[in-house]
């Protein structure tokens, strides 16, 4: 199996040290492929370790758990936002009804073999192809700066989550002991409350790519989490710090978000529920062909995203 890599910058002549690797060069960066054995159970963040390890040890990516919990792994893996540690090799190359002839992910869609996907902008703007009966291709994260190779500057996300203020803000009257909070209030928070801020929903979201300004679906997901705790004072102004065209307003429900996150969070249900709060609105025109459906619609209370909201 080949593990075809992203790295950031120029490339350098390993030949010396990596007999079964060879360089493809683009105009941003480049790509090295390595050549390794994939054992039951192997996982694209271990072939990413044997590939520093035993070939370049100045391959860079993030990591931590290695159980899906602390995000740290998110990147494109077959141009799917994924985390390295909890996707497994075997999986990626079974998937061989998604290629075009001779396997070329390229050929059968420009974007790559995104699983149903909205189209998003890649990471690397040349579209690399590759051949996923093949090869692995693992790139950094879309609509976020590069610092070296698999690893992208989080920066913009923290912020756009620091500006929803996602801390809670208790009603007055606390009870002196714990709060109680009702079975069916505890599940719908857990839906949101499972975030793991791994930045695949900001990575799959066309939004995200277009405006740099919007807030983008985990952010707007921990909003309407807080929005909604029982615990929290019900003055109405969660929702307000999102109340804006870079906020609730500029989402178009493609549903990328809830296709890709590893916990199941449902950025798009949130925004919906949300929207449909802040009615009445005055409806915005959006640009024909945008969004689920083909030709014009609106950016209020009346849009698919809202009514898939109720369900």
């Amino acid at each position: 199996m080949k593990l075809k890599v992203y790295r950031a910058g120029p490339a350098r002549d390993l030949s010396f040290r990596v007999s079964p690797t060879s360089r493809e060069i683009s105009s941003v960066g480049h790509y090295d492929i390595f050549d390794l054995a994939v054992a039951p159970g192997a996982t694209v963040l271990s072939l990413l370790f044997e590939a520093r390890d035993r070939y370049d040890d100045s391959l860079a990516f993030r990591y931590s758990c290695r159980g899906a919990v602390c995000g740290s792994c998110a990147m494109l893996i077959n141009r799917v936002p994924r985390l390295a540690c909890r996707t497994q090799v075997e999986t990626l190359l079974r998937r061989r009804d998604m290629t075009g002839e001779n396997g070329d992910c390229t050929a059968a869609h420009p974007m790559g073999c995104t699983e149903g996907l909205s189209p998003f902008s890649p990471a690397i703007e040349d579209g690399e192809p590759w051949s996923a009966a093949e090869e692995v291709l693992v790139e950094p994260l879309p609509h976020l700066p590069v610092l070296k190779d698999l690893v992208v500057d989080m920066t913009t996300f923290y912020e756009f989550l620091r500006a929803v203020q996602p801390v809670l803000r208790p009603a007055e009257g606390a009870p002196d002991r714990e709060y109680r909070m009702e079975p069916a209030a505890v599940r719908e928070l857990e839906q949101y409350t499972n975030c793991i801020l791994c930045g695949a929903c900001f990575g799959a979201c066309p939004v995200c790519g277009e405006n740099s300004d919007y807030l983008g679906p985990a952010a707007l997901a921990q909003l309407y989490r807080f929005h909604i705790d029982p615990r929290e004072a019900r003055d109405g102004s969660r929702l307000v710090l999102a109340d804006k065209p870079d906020g609730w307003w500029a989402c178009r429900f493609y549903a990328n978000c809830r296709a890709v996150c590893p916990k199941g969070v449902p950025p798009n249900l949130a925004i919906g529920r949300a929207r449909q709060e802040l009615k009445p609105r005055d409806p915005r025109p959006l640009p024909a062909g945008e969004g689920r459906g083909e030709g014009g619609g609106t950016v209020g209370p009346n849009t698919e995203g809202e009514a898939d909201a109720e369900n």
